[in-house]
């Protein structure tokens, strides 16, 4: 296997092309975010590159390279899950309560939440299969539920003191290097071999590329949805663990602000909305992106708004070229 194809996995009979267009996505991506680096580093007067406030940058890119991870694997096969980030918010919430309320060891709690992750991701794909609807309107309905749950474990309060080994954790570093950052990495590591070694993830693709063609070749395109919304609840609950290890405090309101970014990142890291395309460089290099856009916003005292309106504005046109380039794909 080639080295491109470390960063990039395309289906259907216009991968040569479209894998082409994706390492020129990643480059631009490495050079938007080293210059944005620099930019920052320098005009914050070098305060981007303190020790401090590295790891803190990234420590808090951990969890949106993990939710962008999670939008990404249902994108291959051409739907979306916007119960993410309330997926997210309901395994973290569920696991406090666990340890607070049940007295359960932190291993335990953890466990748990990666397997209510897992269901919940389930039970979208099966709804999808079993229905016939298209997933952004299933997890439309399923978010709404998730987010009710969510509420009903602990009503408005908060959680902390759940763990203090799990914060202590999460909190750590190994050689400067955030735990939580270094949990990510091997996260998307995991997530490029499942697409370009595992047999299945090969499926995934080519059920998003040409659904026909797949079926055809004997794959089931009903398999490969139910494994795509299960894999991407998986990635929640891991998403929800950091949160868990990251703050210390959990309470209703987590992953209410993880839906815009849930599809900046794989969408401006060149996955296709059409399905078949996969980027775990190009979206980890977004959510980077995003995470120096949150920190200009912070130095700078910008207006969140402003900041929401800008990223919006940069998905958006990413869509458009997206859908650009699959046109050129289709000739």
């Amino acid at each position: 296997m080639t080295l491109p194809s470390l960063v990039e996995t395309a289906a259907g009979p216009s991968g040569p092309r479209v894998r082409a267009s994706l390492r020129g996505t990643e480059v631009v991506l490495a050079g938007l975010a080293l210059a944005a680096f620099v930019v920052l580093a320098v005009t914050t007067g070098g305060n981007l590159v303190e020790p401090a406030t590295l790891r803190a940058v990234f420590q808090f890119l951990a969890v949106p390279m993990v939710i962008g991870l999670s939008q990404m694997v249902v994108l291959a096969v051409g739907q979306m899950n916007l119960s993410v980030g309330v997926l997210t918010g309901l395994t973290a919430v569920a696991a406090a309560a666990l340890m607070a309320d049940r007295g359960w060891p932190a291993w335990l709690a953890v466990l748990a939440a990666l397997v209510l992750g897992l269901v919940v991701g389930l039970a979208n794909g099966l709804l999808v299969v079993l229905t016939r609807i298209n997933g952004f309107i299933i997890t439309l309905a399923t978010m709404t539920i998730i987010s009710g749950v969510r509420y009903g474990i602990n009503g408005t309060g908060t959680y902390q003191g759940y763990s203090d080994g799990l914060v202590s954790l999460g909190r750590a570093s190994v050689l400067g290097i955030p735990t939580v950052f270094l949990a990510a990495v091997v996260v998307a590591v995991l997530v490029w071999l499942f697409f370009a070694r595992a047999v299945r993830g090969r499926q995934l693709l080519a059920s998003g590329g040409n659904p026909l063609a797949a079926r055809l070749s004997g794959i089931s395109n009903d398999t490969s949805l139910v494994i795509a919304h299960a894999l991407s609840g998986l990635l929640a609950g891991v998403a929800g663990v950091l949160v868990l290890a990251l703050s210390g405090s959990v309470n209703a309101s987590i992953g209410d602000d993880l839906l815009l970014p849930s599809f900046a990142a794989p969408i401006i890291g060149g996955v296709a909305l059409a399905g078949g395309v996969v980027s775990v460089l190009g979206t980890c290099l977004a959510a980077f992106i995003v995470r120096l856009v949150d920190v200009a916003q912070a130095q700078y005292n910008i207006n969140p708004r402003w900041v929401d309106l800008v990223v919006g504005a940069v998905v958006l046109g990413a869509v458009l070229l997206s859908q650009k380039r699959i046109g050129r794909g289709g000739t």
